[in-house]
């Protein structure tokens, strides 16, 4: 039993580190209103106060979004913009995912657990094996929110959030795949929450 295990958990590691792609799976909600935002529109971002604090990091969501954007057919023009963008992201770190607990112990001295997640394989637990044991794996929770505003009204025209937790902690890889996910379906998104998944390399 003890090597079937073994081989169990070296096949799966083995199965997840031959994979060129990985899953980011993201829960979305948007909202429009008419007008409908036209393809080819041009916008500009606003800040809020809070986040001119740090301007490096709202920099680069910006430089994100923008790329997510131009995907739905918008394009960023300071000067003869018609709507204007507000992105914002979050992110919530715990040193293990919800449901982890510690194993019952085997009666030799170790404790393993194994769990599968958005496409990847972890072995948890405290052994006196040199090697065996990988300790806690920290947990990420990210939103991210976009609301489009139509300049010559004020009026907000599209909102959109998703969400996604998971063990990635790569934020510079994970948010864009959001991004592209909380704009699936714009102009019109279909009412509801959607989970939308996005494949990005490893």
């Amino acid at each position: 039993m003890f090597r079937s295990l073994l081989a169990l958990v070296f096949a799966a590691f083995w199965l997840t580190g031959c994979g060129g792609m990985r899953l980011v799976e993201s829960d979305v909600r948007s909202y429009a209103t008419p007008p409908l935002v036209p393809p080819g529109a041009s916008y500009r971002f606003e800040r809020l106060l809070s986040q001119q604090a740090d301007v490096a990091r709202q920099t680069r969501l910006e430089a994100m979004t923008q790329q997510a954007l131009a995907k739905v057919g918008l394009q960023r023009n300071d000067a003869v913009a018609r709507y204007s963008v507000q992105v914002s992201a979050a992110m919530k770190v715990t040193p293990y995912a919800p449901w982890d607990q510690p194993a019952p112990g085997w009666g030799l001295g170790w404790n393993l657990g194994l769990g599968v997640h958005s496409g990847n394989v972890l072995l948890m637990g405290n052994t006196g094996w040199p090697g065996f044991g990988m300790g806690e794996s920290p947990y990420y929770w990210r939103q991210v929110s976009l609301i489009i505003r139509n300049l010559s009204t004020a009026q907000v025209v599209y909102e959109t959030h998703a969400t996604h937790d998971g063990r990635w902690a790569d934020s510079e890889a994970v948010i864009p795949a959001m991004l592209d996910a909380a704009l699936k379906g714009f102009p019109n998104p279909p009412p509801g929450v959607r989970r939308i998944n996005i494949e990005i390399p490893r």
